[in-house]
C-alpha cells in the first residue's frame, strides 16, 4: 500500500510526497480516478492518499482517506495551525475579516496564531492589535521583514511546535498582508514569489497563485515533521455563498465568549443586544475586546439571514 501527502495541485494534476520511497522515488504526479469527479470528490492540498501504480508507470489516486478538517479557502485539508497574518498598514486590516477565519479556524479545531506584519509601519498599532488578541486568548507575535523583528521569534515557535508535532502549518490572509514576504524572512531557501501593492487601492498582487506544502525537515532539519503551506490571499470570506459553519455554532467559535455560557438572563440570549446578556457585561468591564464582540454582531446578521436552504 502506497501512502503519501498531496503537496500542491495544478490542472488536475497532483503532486504527492510518499511516506515511503518507492522504486527511488520519494514524490510522484497523480491524477485522481474518475470516480472521484461522479462522487464530487476534490483532491486537497494536504490531503492523505493511498496511490495505486500502474502498468506504464504512472500513479493513480486510489484513494482519500479521512480528513482530520478541510477549508474552502484557503483550501487544504488536514491543518493543525493556520497563522493568520493581519498588516499594520498597506492594506488596513478588518478585523471583521480576521475574527472570521479565527472562527473558521476555531470550527474545524485547527489552532490560530496571529501574526502581526509591517510593524515598522506603525508599531503602536502592532501592539494595540497583539494586546487585543492575547487578551482574547490567542499566541500574537509582532513582525517586521523589513527590520527583521519578530522574525526569529516566529521560527522558533515554529521549530518548537514541529519537534513535538507534525503539524500541517499554514500562513494566510488577505492579499497584500506581507505573507510570502515574511515566509522569505523565516524561512530564506523558499524564495516565494512577492508582489508590490497597489498604491490606489492598497491591495496586493496575489503573487501565491495555488496552495503548496513545504517539507518542515528540509527547511529545518531532520529532526522536524509536518509541512509549512503558503496560500493565496483573499478580500472577504463569503459566509453568504460558502458554508464555512451554521448561526448555531457562531457562541461556541469564539473562545473569548465561552465562560459566559449559562449565565445570561435569558436562555435563548443571542449576545448582541438582550438586556442581562453576560456577554455585552464583559464588553462593557474590557473583558471582552470591543472588536471581538462587533466581528460576533456582523456574523450573527448574516448568518441570521442566510435562508435554510443555503445551509
Amino acid at each position: 500500500m502506497i501512502k503519501g501527502t498531496v503537496l500542491k495541485g495544478l490542472g488536475g494534476l497532483y503532486t504527492v510526497r510518499l511516506d515511503q520511497e518507492y522504486n527511488g522515488l520519494t514524490e510522484v504526479s497523480v491524477r485522481g480516478r474518475g470516480s472521484f469527479r461522479h462522487d464530487k470528490l476534490v483532491l486537497l492540498t494536504g490531503d492523505r492518499v493511498i496511490l495505486e501504480p500502474q502498468a506504464d508507470g504512472s500513479y493513480f489516486c486510489k484513494e482519500i482517506l479521512e480528513r482530520k478538517n478541510s477549508l474552502i479557502r484557503p483550501p487544504l485539508a488536514n491543518l493543525d495551525i493556520i497563522f493568520v497574518v493581519i498588516p499594520c498598514k498597506r492594506p488596513m486590516p478588518s478585523f471583521e475579516i480576521i475574527d472570521k477565519m479565527i472562527a473558521i479556524a476555531e470550527h474545524n479545531k485547527i489552532d490560530p496564531v496571529i501574526l502581526i506584519t509591517k510593524a515598522d509601519l506603525d508599531g503602536d498599532f502592532a501592539q494595540n492589535v497583539k494586546r487585543i488578541y492575547e487578551n482574547s486568548g490567542f499566541t500574537a507575535l509582532v513582525t517586521s521583514s523589513e527590520s527583521q523583528e519578530g522574525v526569529g521569534t516566529v521560527r522558533e515557535y515554529l521549530k518548537s511546535r514541529a519537534v513535538n508535532e507534525a503539524p500541517i502549518c499554514a500562513f494566510a490572509g488577505v492579499s497584500g498582508a506581507g505573507k510570502s514576504t515574511l515566509m522569505n524572512a523565516i524561512f530564506p531557501t523558499l524564495c516565494l514569489e512577492t508582489g508590490d501593492l497597489s498604491q490606489k487601492i492598497e491591495r496586493g498582487k496575489n503573487t501565491t497563485r495555488h496552495t503548496e506544502l513545504f517539507s518542515l525537515s528540509q527547511l529545518f532539519g531532520e529532526e522536524y515533521k509536518g509541512y509549512l503551506a503558503d496560500t493565496p490571499g483573499f478580500s472577504l470570506l463569503d459566509f453568504e455563498r460558502f458554508d464555512f459553519f451554521g448561526l448555531e455554532d457562531l457562541f461556541n467559535n469564539f473562545r473569548d465568549f465561552r465562560a459566559s455560557e449559562g449565565r445570561c438572563k435569558y436562555t435563548k440570549c443571542s449576545h448582541t443586544k438582550e438586556e442581562g446578556c453576560d456577554v455585552l457585561s464583559r464588553v462593557k468591564r474590557g473583558e471582552i475586546e470591543k472588536t471581538r464582540h462587533e466581528s460576533y454582531c456582523a456574523l450573527y446578521e448574516i448568518l441570521k439571514k442566510k435562508p435554510s436552504w443555503k445551509k
